[in-house]
């Protein structure tokens, strides 16, 4: 709850409507790509634009997805497909349920379901900040109950070895 107050506090205290902010996926080496904006309403609703630049199109496992192509690895976007309420004035999660992704390896010719990526976010100084999780994304596959609006539980992520992968941090600024 604490950092959507402060998200709300920083957009009341200046004035500001709504405000956008860039996000992006930060490799080991801090590279940063940039994969969309954010337009944060003063009343603590969102609003995501991707970057289709950012990704290339693949069509994995009978089914198209917007990529971003690494050396070694493949993040690729996963649009969350149930109702969401893309509202950060208690907490983070919504944002985080809309930037879900799988990898795979740049090699490999379809994806598995289990290499699910998940950040996990909090504000530090005004910046967002998402730590990688990994996630079995088959969780997902059945749509959860009538009014459930995050059915993820903390025992479904996984923290993760920040060095076995490509894009390990998020930032939104």
């Amino acid at each position: 709850m604490k950092y959507g107050l402060i998200l709300m506090g920083c957009l009341m205290t200046t004035g500001v409507v709504a405000e956008e902010r860039q996000v992006y996926l930060e490799a080991q080496d801090g590279t940063r790509i940039e994969i969309a904006s954010l337009i944060l309403a003063g009343d603590g609703t969102y609003s995501v634009q991707m970057q289709e630049a950012a990704f290339a199109n693949h069509f994995l496992s009978m089914r198209p997805f917007k990529c971003l192509e690494g050396p070694a690895k493949h993040w690729c976007h996963v649009p969350y497909p149930y109702e969401i309420a893309r509202d950060v004035s208690a907490d983070l999660t919504d944002l985080e349920y809309d930037f879900l992704f799988l990898w795979k390896g740049a090699g490999e010719y379809g994806i598995n379901m289990w290499n699910g990526v998940y950040y996990d976010l909090s504000e530090q100084d005004g910046v967002i900040v998402g730590t990688l999780h990994e996630m079995d994304m088959n969780l997902l596959a059945a749509p959860p109950d009538a009014g459930e609006l995050r059915p993820l539980k903390a025992g479904d992520l996984h923290e993760s070895d920040p060095d076995s992968h490509w894009l390990p941090r998020m930032v939104i600024e």
